[in-house]
């Protein structure tokens, strides 16, 4: 198994700490991982940009049209980082309607900040587009290459890694599914 994600978004949305749930979910699978990010402008609301590479890699940095996927949390980013999406890949975006790409690949969408909204949790997007992506990739909607690890992978990362934290992990599962369940809209 080789795959390369990257995930893109704002400060504060949540990307590095996804980018740590998947590289969980590769080291839980026996899969080697690398992650890398920029993350410089996090704190003033500008972009961050995380490379995921599972399997037998030896760079962190995902090469431009590499990218099996992409994970986009602020649907601009889909302009400044769309260029890595490789053939027959596959993108995720946070966005309220289907985004104008021209790049390769199958475009997916989810109104992650509508439903964030709704939840009264405007920090739970990052989870409602990763279950939104899992679903619907793992599915085998698009190109059929799903994704690395299961939904349930995901889960077993969150409830380690929040454990003491009661609400948070609850918002957090409760995100996920949320997520999960738009797989099929």
């Amino acid at each position: 198994m080789k795959q390369q994600i990257i995930v893109s978004g704002v400060g504060g949305q949540g990307i590095i700490f996804i980018t740590h749930v998947l590289a969980e979910a590769a080291i839980r699978r026996g899969l080697s991982v690398y992650t890398s990010e920029n993350h410089g402008m996090a704190q003033r609301g500008g972009t961050v940009l995380s490379h995921v590479k599972v399997g037998a890699f030896f760079s962190p940095l995902i090469i431009p049209s590499r990218a099996d996927g992409l994970l986009i949390l602020n649907e601009e980013n889909l302009e400044q980082h769309g260029f890595y999406l490789g053939p027959g890949g596959w993108a995720v975006i946070n966005a309220k309607a289907r985004p104008d790409f021209q790049g390769q690949g199958d475009l997916h969408w989810i109104d992650a900040d509508r439903l964030a909204g709704q939840m009264g949790k405007p920090q739970a997007l990052n989870l409602i587009v990763l279950g939104f992506a899992l679903a619907r990739i793992t599915r085998g909607e698009g190109n059929g290459k799903g994704f690395f690890c299961s939904s349930q992978d995901i889960i077993d990362v969150l409830k380690a890694r929040l454990a003491k934290r009661g609400d948070v992990l609850t918002t957090s599962l409760e995100a996920f599914a949320l997520g999960a369940s738009h797989a099929d809209k």
